[in-house]
């Protein structure tokens, strides 16, 4: 168990229309690098079809929340389509 929450959304794709990508917050003292994306992919790649499986996975400290403390996927989408343009 080394991720706290996840946002998975998609994103535009030129190939495919949309693409899947997941942001992940992990636990205290874990290291967010390529070692823990790819054992996230292999995870997913096992319970998940193909065409569900994150083509990106980033990290980040903190995952934007509502007031309630319900993830606010809406802020992190919108933040990563800002950045396409």
């Amino acid at each position: 168990p080394t991720v706290r929450d996840v946002a998975v959304f998609g994103l535009p794709d030129a190939e495919m229309g949309e693409r899947v990508v997941a942001v992940v917050e992990p636990i205290e003292g874990a290291t967010p690098d390529a070692a823990l994306a790819s054992a996230l992919l292999d995870h997913a790649a096992r319970h998940l079809a193909r065409y569900k499986l994150p083509k990106t996975i980033d990290f980040t400290a903190a995952l934007p929340r509502l007031p309630t403390g319900k993830l606010y996927k809406q802020a992190l989408r919108e933040e990563y389509l800002a950045r396409l343009g």
